[in-house]
């Protein structure tokens, strides 16, 4: 049986950190949902997408959790907004934020499903970006 909690450290370690993209398609099973798609290169694609807006972000693992087939990761995540991120162009700021990543494994002791609640709202806060709520428009005709 797969240690999913090694498991789940490597694919920080070598995948989000080092940018060892062989190590996704010993992990990543081919039917794990990713960018566009399933299997290791969908996978790729989400954080090829990320690295291209932050080339040095880094993530540092802070608590995991582990029971069964299924891992969950505290994380914190730190790097320069040194290309485009969505409609935010490069600021050259240094940002930090935290999130956290479920993933699900398969007999096979690889990656079937990866879930990820990050807090975006304070990171584009970091970048400078202004966010209004919407203006609310009441009455008659509206």
């Amino acid at each position: 049986m797969t240690d999913v909690e090694a498991a789940a450290r490597r694919f920080i370690a070598d995948v989000w950190n080092a940018r060892r993209e062989e190590s996704a398609y010993e992990l990543i099973a081919e039917d794990c949902p990713g960018l566009g798609g399933t299997g290791p290169e969908a996978t790729l694609a989400w954080h090829r997408e990320r690295r291209a807006a932050f080339p040095d972000l880094r993530y540092k693992i802070v608590d995991v959790v582990a029971a069964g087939e299924r891992v969950a990761v505290h994380w914190r995540a730190a790097g320069t907004h040194a290309g485009q991120f969505g409609p935010v162009p490069p600021t050259g700021q240094v940002v930090s934020y935290s999130g956290a990543t479920f993933l699900r494994f398969d007999a096979a002791g690889r990656i079937v499903e990866v879930w990820s609640c990050n807090e975006l709202f304070q990171l584009l806060q970091q970048l400078g970006v202004e966010m209004l709520p919407p203006t609310v428009v009441s009455g008659p005709g509206a």
